[in-house]
């Protein structure tokens, strides 16, 4: 059985019957956007299923083709492999497949410490095969897991030299193109893989693209394309949380809550969807649902990033210590993915900007600009800088990260509030206006504490007046 699981590695993946699906995707009355719940319906003869393949079989065939895999599957192929490494230490697939099993596993649980028994798995690998495609794929997937995007995109081109028929390096160049901030690059990257391969796997990328291009109505139908056609139930998880996490930025909560209590149900170790639920629920004005959703997702996955969320509800609720005990365990889980060469600076840099050090955000954020200037941290970068006083400044960036021209299309509530925020700061009335409203309307309860100032400062700038208009281009003074 071993020498067949070898054999897969080698590129072959399993192969079972699946019984057909189809996803009824539910439009929702009055929005332009589809999005509707993923409702899974079984079709066809009630003919006698085959068994499935083994449980670490199927984990082999998810991290050889860049899918999603349960995390009980993942435990046992990688005992499987290191198993069969021990008595087989110069098969350079077997450690290939083990090192991307280490990768999937650390993003799924954000465990820092699996990342560093990656490298060593895939470096391993190298050494015994230089050029192997796999391994370099496997290490720039481990890059991007890292948020080190740079590495992510010299080891993916490597990937491609060796094979470039080699479909499943072509997502890793995505996501490290985008957070390079390269838009076109991804585009043509996309636009390659998709003339190379189809399936879900696929789909669900394209789908991450035209979200980021702000063609939110294209990614929902790539999405629900994508979990139609899934084949594991974790696979089908992690397509309709990214659904669920589509309709939360719309501000279509209802959607994005039957999406993410579905995710869940499919997969049980699915915690982006539980922290999806916690941030939905918490719009929902249903809080004790809300905060128990937010440490059921921390205590199986404790990213910083639900930190922060979870600790910003506790302030919007009045509960000052326990926000200050989840910003601490966000100091203790940013240190921790350190060790592991996971780069956490621009979570610690909102962090920061918020509610700690603005000039160490700042600082922070600059270096984080300089060394992979993706959209995300112009965001972050600008609003740093407004709270650290620096208002001209901050707009450069807050403009880089919401004008189309500039490639900020990302339909983003929080960072056109940002935008809108600094324009107030700089007494620019009427683009500030502008902005604050219409962070309102992609989201109107994007934020807890965010939304309540919106709504202030909006009601401080008043309705506009004449002088406030801005003039047309080539309109002349009349004065």
């Amino acid at each position: 059985m071993e020498n067949d699981v070898l054999e897969n590695a080698q590129g072959t993946p399993n192969r079972r019957p699946r019984v057909r699906r189809r996803v009824l995707l539910a439009s929702v009355a009055g929005c332009a956007v589809l999005g509707g719940v993923l409702t899974l319906l079984p079709w066809g003869s009630s003919g006698t299923r085959a068994p499935a393949p083994a449980a670490g079989a199927q984990a082999l065939t998810a991290v050889t083709t860049g899918v999603p895999a349960a995390l009980p599957d993942l435990a046992l192929l990688i005992d499987e492999r290191e198993a069969h490494l021990r008595t087989h230490p110069r098969d350079a697939k077997a450690w290939a497949v083990l090192g991307a099993a280490y990768v999937e596993q650390g993003r799924r649980t954000a465990e820092p410490a699996d990342y560093p028994k990656a490298e060593k798995a895939l470096r391993t690998s190298l050494k015994v095969r230089p050029d192997n495609a796999a391994a370099l794929d496997g290490m720039a997937t481990l890059a991007n897991a890292r948020r080190d995007f740079q590495a992510a995109r010299a080891w993916g081109e490597a990937a491609l030299k060796a094979n470039p028929k080699r479909w499943t390096t072509y997502p890793q160049l995505i996501d490290a193109h985008t957070g390079m901030g390269d838009w076109k690059a991804a585009k043509r990257t996309l636009e390659q893989l998709l003339k190379l391969h189809s399936g879900p796997a696929v789909q669900a990328r394209a789908a991450a693209v035209y979200r980021d291009r702000g063609r939110r109505e294209d990614a929902a139908a790539a999405l629900s394309d994508a979990a139609a056609a899934a084949a594991a139930p974790a696979e089908r998880a992690a397509y309709t949380e990214r659904a669920g996490q589509l309709a939360w930025e719309r501000g279509d909560l209802d959607v994005a809550l039957r999406h993410f209590q579905e995710a869940v149900r499919l997969d049980p170790d699915q915690r982006a969807a539980l922290a999806g639920q916690g941030r939905t629920l918490a719009a929902l004005g249903r809080t004790t649902e809300a905060l128990n959703a937010y440490r059921v997702a921390l205590a199986k996955q404790p990213l910083p990033e639900y930190a922060l969320e979870l600790g910003e509800l506790y302030e919007s609720l009045k509960m000052g210590q326990a926000a200050r005990v989840q910003y601490d365990l966000l100091r203790e889980r940013v240190a921790a993915a350190a060790v592991g060469g996971v780069d956490e600076e621009l979570v610690l840099g909102l962090f920061e900007a918020d509610h700690g050090d603005a000039r160490s955000a700042v600082r922070r954020l600059q270096a984080e600009w300089r060394r992979q200037p993706g959209i995300a941290v112009a965001d972050a970068l600008g609003w740093a800088l407004h709270r650290a006083g620096q208002h001209k400044e901050a707009l450069k960036f807050a403009q880089a990260a919401t004008d189309k021209e500039r490639g900020g299309t990302v339909r983003s509530a929080l960072y056109v509030y940002h935008r809108g925020m600094i324009e107030r700061e700089l007494r620019m009335a009427w683009p500030a206006r502008r902005h604050l409203l219409e962070a309102l309307r992609i989201n109107p309860r994007f934020s807890p504490t965010r939304v309540p100032v919106a709504e202030a400062a909006l009601a401080e700038l008043g309705e506009p007046s004449v002088e406030d208009v801005p003039k047309m281009d080539g309109e002349a003074d009349q004065g």
